[in-house]
């Protein structure tokens, strides 16, 4: 079945106690992959509230309600001089196809009224792609004002992110391939990025692929490209090594994430009750 854009609901943003997860280095600039230098302008930690759910396989509508409403609400504190912290999500989503503003049918080879996968149609960038168990997917929620005003820099920010987590948990030597986003290791892309930005607030953002079965992207053209594959952590892993189990490769993954996107965005992470998220939601 073929869904379109659906409203929003809103809510305010919870405040329950926090525990911290600090940056692992506090400079003001961090040193980015050869082929794409970049640097962070900003001279102190900006708290950024963390919705950890990296376990669960949340259904796509459930996290895109989620931030779109966030999105309005910082928007609002935007307008009051209010905006003091970030949001960042961290989850898997239960098997889903979705279309960024740059998709087209042509990339999908069934028809969207006979989906074999629920398919929906964003207001991210980019093409068609897939996300599923296996795959740790981060919606960060950022004021860009408060890093850099400039998408090329975010896009490449985020990269660098996945490029540094696979190099210091994994040893795979990533890349970035030249006029295209995401992240390759050789011709096999591992992470797809699709961004927003709303008045310089930023959502939707990253997905990796760590233990992810990859059959569900033989059915589409991932991100519209024709001549280059896709990949995970596991499949480019020796098979004897010791962490090829799928938890512990999640387990991984995860925390080599949340320490790169701490380093990179130079942000402190206030872990928040996913309870209270969806209590607030169904107040709605």
């Amino acid at each position: 079945m073929f869904l379109s854009l659906f409203n929003p609901c809103f809510f305010t943003s919870p405040n329950p106690p926090t525990t911290r997860y600090r940056s692992f280095q506090t400079n003001t600039s961090f040193r980015s992959s050869p082929n794409s230098p970049i640097s962070l302008i900003t001279g102190s930690l900006r708290s950024c509230e963390c919705y950890d759910m990296y376990k669960e396989q949340v259904p796509f509508t459930e996290a895109w309600s989620w931030q779109k409403s966030i999105v309005e609400h910082r928007k609002t504190l935007i307008d009051n001089d209010e905006d003091a912290s970030d949001t960042l999500f961290v989850l898997q989503h239960q098997p889903v196809y979705t279309l960024g503003t740059a998709s087209t049918h042509n990339n999908l080879f069934f028809n969207v009224e006979d989906s074999p996968l629920p398919l929906y149609q964003t207001e991210r960038g980019g093409e068609v792609t897939y996300h599923g168990p296996g795959q740790l997917v981060m919606y960060p929620i950022m004021n860009l004002r408060y890093q850099k005003m400039d998408l090329h820099w975010y896009l490449r920010a985020l990269e660098e992110v996945v490029i540094r987590a696979l190099l210091s948990s994994f040893n795979l030597k990533a890349s970035r391939a030249e006029g295209l986003t995401g992240v390759w290791v050789g011709d096999k892309k591992l992470a797809a990025i699709g961004i927003r930005v709303s008045r310089w607030v930023t959502y939707h953002g990253l997905a990796l692929n760590v233990s992810t079965d990859l059959s569900p992207f033989d059915s589409i053209i991932p991100c519209g490209i024709r001549d280059r594959g896709v990949g995970s952590i596991k499949g480019l892993l020796n098979e004897s090594s010791s962490i090829c189990d799928h938890a512990k490769l999640i387990d991984i993954a995860h925390d080599s994430l949340l320490k790169e996107f701490c380093e990179v965005f130079q942000v402190e992470l206030s872990h928040q009750l996913v309870s209270m998220l969806r209590k607030a939601e169904l107040k709605q």
